[in-house]
């Protein structure tokens, strides 16, 4: 029989994953010999303090990120086909959302391989909830284009099916980007629209405010290289 592929989440930031992982998770992860990670490092620092530690070294991780080609996120999937039980974990948060990991999944499904999800924390989800903004229609867009010009179209977009649906709109960018990415959303976006900020959510430095993007204007956040969820709502 073929193994199972288990999306485990990881937290956020620094955390103690005690904190934010739950017991059922951990208890999980010590059973199983296979990971297939995004990064090897911040696995390795996270099984260690999800009481792995001194046992890194008996473990096979492989990785899975934007870089790895397709025929060798197939071979990974041998891996269960043998028999195995086999670990997807992401950088942070919960795996195969807005994350590579996500092909390794739709293989398992294809080849008729069980997929459990394990519960954990999402940015997406917690930056919705403690956004006060509407959590009955929303819609996650995901990353923005880079080039200036083309993400103000793109904000501007965003924005018209915001106010057409009433639909809030969950929008991420790499962490090098949130101040232009937050600059270019004041530029665009209507006074009365509202934006949330939600930076390193769960963790000691967290920081979440809802304010219209008028207000804001008067007393903008230097957010900085923080991982961090805006919310829009117009």
């Amino acid at each position: 029989m073929s193994g199972i592929l288990y999306l485990i989440p990881s937290p956020l930031g620094e955390n103690d994953p005690k904190e934010v992982i739950p017991a059922g998770v951990l208890e999980l992860l010590p059973g199983l010999q296979y990971f297939v990670v995004e990064e090897l490092r911040t696995v390795r620092r996270y099984l260690s303090k999800a009481g792995l530690k001194g046992k890194i070294g008996d473990l096979q991780l492989f990785e899975l990120n934007e870089h790895t080609p397709p025929h060798q996120i197939e071979g990974y999937v041998q891996l269960l086909k043998d028999g195995n039980d086999v670990g997807l974990v992401s950088e942070a948060g919960l795996p195969a959302v807005a994350d590579p990991g996500a092909y390794l999944v739709e293989l398992a499904h294809k080849n008729g391989i069980e997929v459990r999800p394990m519960v954990g924390p999402s940015s997406l989800m917690l930056a919705l909830m403690a956004s006060g903004l509407n959590g009955q229609c929303f819609a996650f867009t995901g990353y923005l284009p880079v080039k200036p010009e083309e993400r103000k179209s793109k904000i501007r977009t965003i924005e018209k099916v915001s106010a057409q649906l009433k639909q809030s709109q969950i929008i991420i960018e790499t962490p090098y980007r949130n101040d232009q990415l937050f600059s270019d959303m004041l530029a665009v976006c209507s006074p009365n629209s509202r934006i949330c900020i939600a930076a390193d959510i769960t963790l000691p430095t967290q920081f979440i405010r809802t304010k219209s993007v008028a207000q804001w204007k008067k007393e903008k956040p230097e957010i900085g290289k923080r991982p961090c969820v805006f919310v829009l709502l117009a």
